[in-house]
């Protein structure tokens, strides 16, 4: 049954079809909120765009892009990975593994990785694509692979940890952990932090690791499951975690957001929020997207809101990432939309196709949002003065 959550969800936007003035077939789905005027806060030129493959379709994999110095790479379920220059869109190099690549891949200290719906996680050379190494787990792997201190580590689809040696793939530790029967389709990404690995657990964990050895530090619950039902328990911790400092920020699906002190794992606030989407930084405000398409920002010191924005209601947006002052996200129906970190108001929009943008926008050390939509259509867009 693992998945059949995702599949159910999938269905339902997809039968909303592919214009927000339809009204919706099922009477107990809520059609996405049309699309209104408004004065534009800030000016958003496209750099360039291009196909980079057939992308992932309806898989919900979340698959996005990486970008290292001023290389974009990407990966597709066809096996196609790709690098692209950053800064005009040109196509460095392409590799065709012949896997049914799955995850985004991860670039980091020399090292791009990518995994597959096979259980095989390849490691190339950036520069040209060739392969170093490849080993082999225990189950498809969705999320982001992590790279930090020479580690390369791999989240599995059955719930266990990999760890391998950047270097010759040297397998060095196996962190397992079991699974609920039924899940949302996609897992937490690593997120690696002062030598500790974060993990979004879907029982509605958060688990601490040190990186070196995989052995658990902590863990802290951040929601429980409660209901008659598999499905009514389902309490799944699958977005982004964000570790800042000493404080660890996490949030579920029908459940609640946490801050967490990354020493002791003593919760610091908690509050009432069902989100896929995990959480984005933008200086003291938490940004993430609930279940109904709300954008929220939390106060990061109190879990209060500070504002939400729900013109966007139900067009099932891509999690938020940070551009400059502005929070991005994707849509249903291509469009990237970018709203005043301020105050949660519509700044600009632009259209990337007219196939759904499910994976978080990537944003450049400079300032450049690369956004992939699950047809394989990439752009890259720059904000203007």
């Amino acid at each position: 049954m693992r998945g059949l959550l995702f599949l159910l969800l999938a269905a339902v936007v997809f039968s909303t079809g592919c214009s927000s003035s339809r009204s919706s077939k099922r009477e107990n789905v809520a059609p996405p909120a049309e699309l209104t005027e408004f004065s534009p806060q800030v000016g958003v030129r496209q750099l360039w765009s291009a196909s980079v493959g057939g992308g992932e379709g309806k898989q919900g994999l979340r698959q996005g892009v990486a970008i290292d110095n001023r290389t974009v790479f990407t990966a597709d379920s066809d096996g196609q990975i790709q690098a692209l220059d950053l800064d005009s869109g040109r196509q460095l190099w392409k590799r065709d593994t012949s896997l049914r690549l799955s995850s985004s891949p991860a670039a980091a200290e020399a090292t791009l990785v990518v995994a597959s719906l096979d259980g095989r996680v390849l490691a190339l050379n950036p520069d040209n694509g060739e392969e170093r190494w490849s080993a082999t787990v225990s189950s498809e792997v969705i999320s982001q692979p992590a790279i930090s201190r020479g580690l390369i580590v791999v989240r599995v689809n059955d719930g266990r940890v990999y760890a391998f040696s950047a270097i010759d793939g040297e397998r060095r530790w196996v962190y397992d952990r079991g699974m609920p029967s039924l899940t949302l389709r996609g897992n937490s990404a690593p997120e690696v932090a002062d030598g500790r690995v974060y993990l979004g657990y879907d029982g509605g964990q958060v688990v601490a690791l040190n990186l070196e050895t995989g052995a658990q530090i902590w863990e802290q619950v951040v929601a429980v499951g409660e209901g008659r039902t598999e499905l009514d328990r389902m309490v799944d911790v699958d977005g982004s975690i964000v570790v800042d400092g000493a404080q660890v920020y996490a949030a579920s699906f029908r459940g609640q957001a946490l801050a967490i002190d990354g020493v002791s794992a003593r919760p610091l606030w908690n509050r009432e929020i069902s989100t896929y989407a995990g959480f984005a930084l933008a200086g003291q405000q938490l940004l993430t997207v609930d279940d109904q398409g709300t954008v929220w920002s939390l106060d990061r010191s109190t879990g209060s809101a500070m504002w939400k924005q729900d013109v966007l209601a139900h067009r099932w947006l891509s999690p938020p990432a940070i551009q400059s002052s502005f929070a991005v996200v994707g849509d249903l129906e291509g469009y990237v939309h970018w709203l005043s970190v301020a105050d949660g108001a519509l700044a600009a929009r632009e259209q990337l196709g007219d196939e759904p943008i499910v994976a978080s926008p990537v944003i450049s050390a400079d300032g450049i949002a690369v956004v992939v939509s699950s047809s394989g259509r990439v752009a890259a867009y720059a904000l203007e003065n």
